[in-house]
């Protein structure tokens, strides 16, 4: 039994996808900061309104924060066991191979600290730029919470 899709999965799959969730964590962000831009805090009569409106999507960039480095260690421990199986395999492998598995499964690691790193920061900007309109908000409108 080969395991050479493995090596397929790690590289298309796992880093893909990590790839696939920071152009969405970018678009949200993006999206967001638009849309704050152009928000009207005067146009809400309540705090809890406007604070449902700012916080839309914003548990996205969250959650792919939170994410991420679980994604990336899978692709740790599935280039790991791709190596460990070929070692086993070919008794006589070389250090070079060794070493191109163990680069491969640290690969997905950081491709995964580097997706949850972008998305926190992106979501600490967004989550104080909601903080902000709602402080406005309340200074406006005397702290009525209705």
């Amino acid at each position: 039994m080969q395991m050479d899709w493995l090596s397929g999965t790690i590289d298309y799959g796992i880093i893909g996808l990590l790839v696939v969730l920071s152009v969405v964590v970018v678009a949200v962000f993006l999206e967001r900061f638009s849309f704050y831009r152009s928000v009207k805090i005067a146009s809400f009569h309540d705090l809890k309104s406007l604070e449902l409106v700012l916080t839309h999507k914003l548990l996205v960039i969250a959650s792919v924060g939170s994410n991420a480095p679980y994604i990336g260690l899978l692709g740790t421990v599935l280039g790991i066991m791709l190596t460990f199986y070929n070692m086993g395999q070919d008794t006589s492998m070389d250090t070079g191979k060794i070493m191109t598995g163990l680069a491969l499964a640290l690969k997905a690691t950081a491709v995964g600290l580097v997706v949850a790193l972008v998305s926190v920061v992106l979501y600490n900007t967004l989550l104080r730029r909601v903080k902000v309109l709602m402080l406005e908000w309340e200074i406006a409108n005397g702290r009525k919470t209705v």
